[in-house]
Protein backbone atom coordinates (compact mmCIF):
# COMPACT_ATOMS: atom_id res chain seq x y z
CA UNK A 1 0.00 0.00 0.00
CA UNK A 2 3.10 2.33 0.69
CA UNK A 3 4.25 1.91 -2.29
CA UNK A 4 0.91 2.95 -4.28
CA UNK A 5 -0.31 5.58 -1.45
CA UNK A 6 2.91 7.54 -0.99
CA UNK A 7 4.00 8.80 -4.44
CA UNK A 8 0.10 9.70 -4.92
CA UNK A 9 0.15 11.72 -2.02
CA UNK A 10 2.84 13.54 -2.64
CA UNK A 11 1.30 13.90 -6.13
CA UNK A 12 -1.27 15.72 -4.71
CA UNK A 13 1.10 17.52 -2.41
CA UNK A 14 3.06 18.82 -5.22
CA UNK A 15 0.50 20.68 -7.00
CA UNK A 16 1.66 24.35 -6.69
CA UNK A 17 -1.81 26.06 -7.69
CA UNK A 18 -2.78 28.22 -5.09
CA UNK A 19 -6.43 28.54 -4.70
CA UNK A 20 -8.08 27.82 -1.89
CA UNK A 21 -9.43 24.76 -2.52
CA UNK A 22 -6.20 23.42 -3.84
CA UNK A 23 -4.32 24.60 -0.87
CA UNK A 24 -7.00 22.46 1.19
CA UNK A 25 -5.98 19.29 -0.74
CA UNK A 26 -2.33 19.91 -0.42
CA UNK A 27 -2.53 20.24 3.24
CA UNK A 28 -4.88 17.05 3.91
CA UNK A 29 -2.19 15.53 1.33
CA UNK A 30 0.94 16.60 3.51
CA UNK A 31 -1.17 16.01 7.04
CA UNK A 32 -1.72 12.43 5.66
CA UNK A 33 1.68 11.67 5.03
CA UNK A 34 2.94 12.99 8.37
CA UNK A 35 0.74 10.77 9.95
CA UNK A 36 2.79 7.83 8.86
CA UNK A 37 4.95 7.78 11.20
CA UNK A 38 8.02 5.30 11.29
CA UNK A 39 6.98 3.27 8.53
CA UNK A 40 9.98 2.03 6.19
CA UNK A 41 9.43 3.82 3.35
CA UNK A 42 12.12 3.11 0.30
CA UNK A 43 13.82 6.36 -0.12
CA UNK A 44 13.39 6.57 -3.87
CA UNK A 45 9.80 6.80 -3.39
CA UNK A 46 9.81 9.80 -1.25
CA UNK A 47 12.88 12.35 -1.12
CA UNK A 48 13.36 14.13 -4.61
CA UNK A 49 9.25 14.91 -4.48
CA UNK A 50 9.06 15.83 -0.55
CA UNK A 51 12.66 17.89 -1.08
CA UNK A 52 11.30 19.61 -3.85
CA UNK A 53 8.11 20.60 -2.37
CA UNK A 54 9.94 21.78 0.81
CA UNK A 55 12.64 23.89 -1.28
CA UNK A 56 9.71 25.36 -3.39
CA UNK A 57 8.26 26.80 -0.03
CA UNK A 58 11.21 28.23 1.15
CA UNK A 59 11.39 30.07 -1.98
CA UNK A 60 7.86 31.11 -2.26
CA UNK A 61 5.75 30.43 0.74
CA UNK A 62 2.82 29.26 -0.63
CA UNK A 63 1.98 26.19 2.14
CA UNK A 64 -0.45 26.46 4.76
CA UNK A 65 1.67 26.72 8.15
CA UNK A 66 0.30 23.18 9.09
CA UNK A 67 1.21 22.22 5.46
CA UNK A 68 4.54 22.63 5.52
CA UNK A 69 4.91 21.42 9.10
CA UNK A 70 3.67 18.07 7.80
CA UNK A 71 5.71 18.07 5.45
CA UNK A 72 8.96 18.46 7.33
CA UNK A 73 7.42 15.89 9.82
CA UNK A 74 7.16 12.86 7.06
CA UNK A 75 11.03 13.67 6.44
CA UNK A 76 11.95 13.93 9.71
CA UNK A 77 10.30 10.69 10.85
CA UNK A 78 12.20 8.73 7.98
CA UNK A 79 15.49 10.23 9.51
CA UNK A 80 14.73 8.64 12.60
CA UNK A 81 15.01 5.17 10.65
CA UNK A 82 17.32 6.37 8.07
CA UNK A 83 20.65 8.55 9.50
CA UNK A 84 21.58 8.70 5.73
CA UNK A 85 19.24 11.65 5.19
CA UNK A 86 21.25 13.74 7.91
CA UNK A 87 23.13 15.54 5.12
CA UNK A 88 20.34 16.46 3.34
CA UNK A 89 18.16 17.35 6.22
CA UNK A 90 20.72 19.51 8.26
CA UNK A 91 23.22 21.11 5.28
CA UNK A 92 21.04 21.05 2.27
CA UNK A 93 17.03 21.80 3.58
CA UNK A 94 18.30 23.45 7.00
CA UNK A 95 15.64 21.71 9.21
CA UNK A 96 17.03 23.98 12.68
CA UNK A 97 16.79 27.50 10.93
CA UNK A 98 13.46 26.45 9.16
CA UNK A 99 12.03 24.96 13.00
CA UNK A 100 13.40 28.64 14.35
CA UNK A 101 11.83 30.88 11.64
CA UNK A 102 8.30 29.14 11.91
CA UNK A 103 8.09 28.76 15.27
CA UNK A 104 8.99 32.77 15.70
CA UNK A 105 6.02 33.61 13.11
CA UNK A 106 3.58 30.90 15.58
CA UNK A 107 4.17 32.30 18.43
CA UNK A 108 3.35 35.83 17.13
CA UNK A 109 0.24 34.94 15.30
CA UNK A 110 -0.81 32.86 18.57
CA UNK A 111 -2.91 35.29 21.44
CA UNK A 112 -1.56 33.95 24.06
CA UNK A 113 -4.18 35.97 26.16
CA UNK A 114 -6.94 33.73 24.71
CA UNK A 115 -7.84 30.27 26.65
CA UNK A 116 -7.87 27.46 24.21
CA UNK A 117 -11.46 26.94 24.33
CA UNK A 118 -11.58 30.85 22.77
CA UNK A 119 -9.93 30.25 19.57
CA UNK A 120 -11.32 30.38 16.73
CA UNK A 121 -10.15 27.76 14.00
CA UNK A 122 -7.54 29.47 12.25
CA UNK A 123 -5.62 30.01 15.88
CA UNK A 124 -6.36 26.76 16.68
CA UNK A 125 -4.78 25.13 13.70
CA UNK A 126 -1.68 27.76 14.23
CA UNK A 127 -1.57 26.54 17.72
CA UNK A 128 -1.34 23.02 16.38
CA UNK A 129 1.56 23.44 14.28
CA UNK A 130 3.31 24.96 16.68
CA UNK A 131 3.24 21.89 19.07
CA UNK A 132 3.98 19.99 16.15
CA UNK A 133 7.12 21.96 15.51
CA UNK A 134 7.95 21.11 19.14
CA UNK A 135 7.45 17.07 18.86
CA UNK A 136 9.59 17.03 15.44
CA UNK A 137 12.62 19.08 16.73
CA UNK A 138 12.34 16.36 19.39
CA UNK A 139 12.96 13.35 17.04
CA UNK A 140 15.64 15.86 15.16
CA UNK A 141 17.31 16.44 18.42
CA UNK A 142 17.61 12.72 19.08
CA UNK A 143 18.33 11.66 15.71
CA UNK A 144 20.76 14.09 14.62
CA UNK A 145 24.67 13.76 15.20
CA UNK A 146 26.27 16.53 12.85
CA UNK A 147 27.70 19.96 14.08
CA UNK A 148 25.01 22.74 13.01
CA UNK A 149 25.75 26.13 13.52
CA UNK A 150 22.32 26.65 13.46
CA UNK A 151 21.52 24.86 16.99
CA UNK A 152 21.41 28.35 18.74
CA UNK A 153 18.30 29.28 16.75
CA UNK A 154 16.06 26.80 17.11
CA UNK A 155 17.06 26.80 21.10
CA UNK A 156 16.05 29.93 21.10
CA UNK A 157 12.63 30.13 19.14
CA UNK A 158 11.64 27.06 21.72
CA UNK A 159 13.13 29.60 24.11
CA UNK A 160 10.60 32.21 22.82
CA UNK A 161 7.55 29.86 22.69
CA UNK A 162 8.27 28.52 26.43
CA UNK A 163 8.18 32.46 27.79
CA UNK A 164 5.37 33.22 25.34
CA UNK A 165 3.04 30.23 26.64
CA UNK A 166 4.24 29.99 30.83
CA UNK A 167 1.47 32.35 31.62
CA UNK A 168 -1.73 30.47 29.98
CA UNK A 169 -0.21 27.62 28.35
CA UNK A 170 1.45 25.33 30.55
CA UNK A 171 0.92 22.24 28.82
CA UNK A 172 2.77 24.07 25.87
CA UNK A 173 5.41 25.46 27.77
CA UNK A 174 6.20 22.21 29.37
CA UNK A 175 6.69 20.31 26.20
CA UNK A 176 9.46 23.24 25.46
CA UNK A 177 11.41 21.91 28.19
CA UNK A 178 12.23 18.71 26.74
CA UNK A 179 13.59 19.28 23.21
CA UNK A 180 16.11 21.14 25.52
CA UNK A 181 16.68 18.29 28.00
CA UNK A 182 17.80 16.29 24.57
CA UNK A 183 19.72 19.11 23.32
CA UNK A 184 22.05 18.89 26.47
CA UNK A 185 22.23 15.21 25.90
CA UNK A 186 24.02 15.64 22.36
CA UNK A 187 27.78 16.17 21.92
CA UNK A 188 26.80 17.88 18.91
CA UNK A 189 24.93 20.05 20.76
CA UNK A 190 27.41 22.75 21.79
CA UNK A 191 26.88 23.82 25.66
CA UNK A 192 27.92 27.53 24.73
CA UNK A 193 24.54 26.78 22.11
CA UNK A 194 22.39 26.27 25.40
CA UNK A 195 23.84 29.41 26.76
CA UNK A 196 23.05 31.88 24.69
CA UNK A 197 19.81 30.34 23.37
CA UNK A 198 19.00 31.18 26.66
CA UNK A 199 18.22 27.51 27.48
CA UNK A 200 19.85 28.01 31.02
CA UNK A 201 17.19 30.54 31.95
CA UNK A 202 14.76 28.62 30.83
CA UNK A 203 14.74 25.78 32.94
CA UNK A 204 15.81 27.28 35.57
CA UNK A 205 12.28 29.10 35.04
CA UNK A 206 10.90 26.02 34.81
CA UNK A 207 12.06 24.91 37.63
CA UNK A 208 10.80 27.52 39.98
CA UNK A 209 6.63 26.95 38.76
CA UNK A 210 4.52 27.05 41.65
CA UNK A 211 3.11 23.82 40.40
CA UNK A 212 5.32 21.37 38.89
CA UNK A 213 4.61 18.21 36.78
CA UNK A 214 7.10 15.43 38.09
CA UNK A 215 8.44 14.70 34.67
CA UNK A 216 8.99 18.74 34.01
CA UNK A 217 11.27 18.61 36.75
CA UNK A 218 13.14 15.19 35.75
CA UNK A 219 13.80 16.25 32.62
CA UNK A 220 14.95 19.81 34.11
CA UNK A 221 17.64 18.03 36.61
CA UNK A 222 18.87 16.20 33.98
CA UNK A 223 19.35 19.45 31.78
CA UNK A 224 22.29 20.39 34.50
CA UNK A 225 23.23 16.91 34.96
CA UNK A 226 23.92 16.65 31.26
CA UNK A 227 25.28 20.33 31.31
CA UNK A 228 28.12 19.84 34.19
CA UNK A 229 29.07 16.55 33.23
CA UNK A 230 30.18 17.67 29.62
CA UNK A 231 31.75 21.14 31.28
CA UNK A 232 33.63 18.73 33.27
CA UNK A 233 34.89 16.52 30.82
CA UNK A 234 38.09 16.57 29.71
CA UNK A 235 39.54 18.40 27.02
CA UNK A 236 42.79 19.94 24.92
CA UNK A 237 44.20 23.05 26.73
CA UNK A 238 42.14 25.79 23.87
CA UNK A 239 38.85 24.17 25.08
CA UNK A 240 39.76 23.36 28.86
CA UNK A 241 39.87 27.00 29.29
CA UNK A 242 36.95 27.77 27.24
CA UNK A 243 35.00 24.84 29.13
CA UNK A 244 36.37 26.60 32.47
CA UNK A 245 34.53 29.61 31.71
CA UNK A 246 31.46 28.16 30.16
CA UNK A 247 31.25 25.82 33.71
CA UNK A 248 31.65 29.33 35.31
CA UNK A 249 28.63 31.31 33.44
CA UNK A 250 26.27 27.70 33.89
CA UNK A 251 26.87 27.72 37.58
CA UNK A 252 27.13 31.20 38.32
CA UNK A 253 23.40 30.99 37.24
CA UNK A 254 22.86 27.98 39.80
CA UNK A 255 24.25 29.60 42.61
CA UNK A 256 21.98 32.52 41.86
CA UNK A 257 19.01 30.66 42.49
CA UNK A 258 20.33 28.24 45.07
CA UNK A 259 20.58 25.21 42.73
CA UNK A 260 23.82 23.98 42.86
CA UNK A 261 24.15 21.72 45.77
CA UNK A 262 20.88 20.27 44.58
CA UNK A 263 21.92 19.71 41.19
CA UNK A 264 25.47 18.19 42.79
CA UNK A 265 23.53 16.07 44.93
CA UNK A 266 21.54 14.22 42.13
CA UNK A 267 24.30 12.88 40.35
CA UNK A 268 24.76 9.65 42.64
CA UNK A 269 21.12 9.02 42.57
CA UNK A 270 20.71 9.56 39.09
CA UNK A 271 23.67 7.41 38.06
CA UNK A 272 21.72 4.66 40.03
CA UNK A 273 18.40 5.40 38.54
CA UNK A 274 19.51 5.43 34.82
CA UNK A 275 20.77 1.52 35.20
CA UNK A 276 17.23 0.36 36.27
CA UNK A 277 14.36 2.77 36.64
CA UNK A 278 14.73 5.65 33.68
CA UNK A 279 12.01 4.30 31.63
CA UNK A 280 9.35 4.45 34.22
CA UNK A 281 10.80 6.42 37.12
CA UNK A 282 8.08 7.11 39.39
CA UNK A 283 9.37 8.92 42.65
CA UNK A 284 7.83 12.40 43.19
CA UNK A 285 10.94 13.90 42.38
CA UNK A 286 9.39 17.46 43.61
CA UNK A 287 9.14 16.58 46.98
CA UNK A 288 12.89 16.13 46.96
CA UNK A 289 12.78 20.25 46.36
CA UNK A 290 10.19 21.04 49.15
CA UNK A 291 13.25 23.22 50.89
CA UNK A 292 14.92 24.56 48.17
Amino acid sequence: MLCVCVPCLLKVASVKEESEETQKEVEMALLTLSRMGYCLIERELYLKKITEIIKHQQKQRNLTKLAYQSAWDFLIYRFWVDNSLEEVIVNELHFSREAARELEELTKCVNWKKKEEEMNKEEAKEEFALVRWLQTSNIYFLSCRLQNEEYVELIGSIVQVYRAAKGNYGVISNQCIYPLKIAAERRDVRVEDLLNGGAVDTVLEGMQQPTLDDNVMRNCLYFFLNVSKRLKRKTDDELEVKGKELNRKVFEKLEEEGYEDVITSFHKIFDYLNKKYYDDLSLSISDYLVNV
